[in-house]
């Protein structure tokens, strides 16, 4: 929708808005690569939040198990094949919800095939039926196939999949940024937030994408009308560009696609590794749903547990997304 109205007139360009106010330079370049991802190459959008996402990993039991944070994918398996044999959970994930699995998939087509991968489904140059695609599927599926989820991952709902990881129950956890506030809360946080880590999605052997081209999205994106865009606008516009980033991170403990020009403490020391992760990241990417539509978003979460339980094969989960794409 704001794409069609970008596109008739109707929000206004904050590009250009921002450059005549001499405050684009205010925005950090990973929030622009996202937002223009996600609005045909237009920055239609002001970033109130910027969420990059990874693993999320237990330093201790990462210690205790004589294991290495992992650069690969390869890595990664042995990694939680180490864990399951020591009588650990590999990964916390909620089957219920869907994305935290898909986001899996993705994140592997994005490290094989690279930063295009998602888009050539959306222009209809490639199919996730193809064997390149089919193939993330696989890898992820063969993580279930293998019990790195637990026990009933597909009843696994979001708050439970959190309370494993922060409780210590689980080793690691796919999740984006805005987990930083369950982290910095003691009271959720078990662990202690200075034994979080966070990793980028590994690379993959031979694949053309980089693991410093994390997933990212943009909460709570506000439009504005381009015929209402005046000078009192502008004045409130800049306002926003050169605080909002300090104020949300001290108050709200909040990340934003703003820099930080006022010197805000970090909680923790992974709250500080992200953001400067954020503050160095030039590029992104998008996660697996982000350019499907409604129904195809809605049948790939639906079907992401029984991808991983192996109720129906990587295939036919492929299969029955693309078919819902092409409705």
């Amino acid at each position: 929708m704001t794409t069609q109205l970008f596109g008739a007139g109707n929000v206004a360009n904050l590009e250009d808005e921002l450059t005549k106010l001499g405050v684009f330079d205010q925005l950090q370049p990973a929030a622009v690569s996202t937002i223009k991802a996600l609005y045909q190459n237009n920055l239609a959008v002001l970033p109130y939040e910027y969420n990059i996402e990874g693993i999320f990993y237990n330093k201790k039991v990462f210690e205790a198990n004589g294991i290495a944070v992992p650069g690969t994918w390869d890595e990664l398996v042995a990694a939680a094949a180490k864990l399951q044999g020591a009588g650990v959970q590999p990964f916390a994930a909620s089957g219920q919800q869907g994305w935290p699995l898909t986001r899996l998939v993705s994140g592997y087509l994005y490290r094989s095939l690279g930063p295009g991968a998602m888009n050539a489904v959306a222009n209809g140059t490639a199919k996730l039926t193809d064997p390149e695609y089919v193939k993330a599927a696989q890898q992820v599926a063969e993580l279930g196939k293998k019990g790195y989820f637990g026990q009933g991952v597909g009843s696994i709902d979001y708050d439970t999949a959190m309370n494993q990881f922060l409780g210590g129950k689980a080793a690691m956890l796919y999740m984006g940024s805005w987990a930083l506030a369950n982290i910095a809360d003691p009271k959720q946080d078990t662990v202690g937030a200075e034994n979080v880590g966070f990793m980028p999605f590994p690379a993959v052997a031979g694949g053309k994408g980089a693991v410093d081209q994390y997933p990212s999205n943009v909460g709570l994106p506000v439009a504005m009308n381009a015929k209402s865009f005046d000078a009192k606008t502008g004045d409130w516009v800049k306002c926003i560009a050169q605080n909002y980033g300090s104020v949300a991170l001290k108050d709200q403990g909040t990340i934003s696609g703003f820099k930080v020009n006022t010197p805000v403490e970090n909680a923790n020391a992974v709250t500080g590794q992200i953001r400067d992760t954020i503050g160095t990241s030039k590029e992104s990417v998008l996660w697996f749903e982000a350019l499907f539509s409604t129904k195809a978003t809605t049948v790939s979460q639906q079907n992401a547990a029984p991808l991983v339980t192996g109720a129906i094969s990587p295939e036919k989960f492929m299969q029955l997304v693309q078919d819902a794409l092409a409705q």
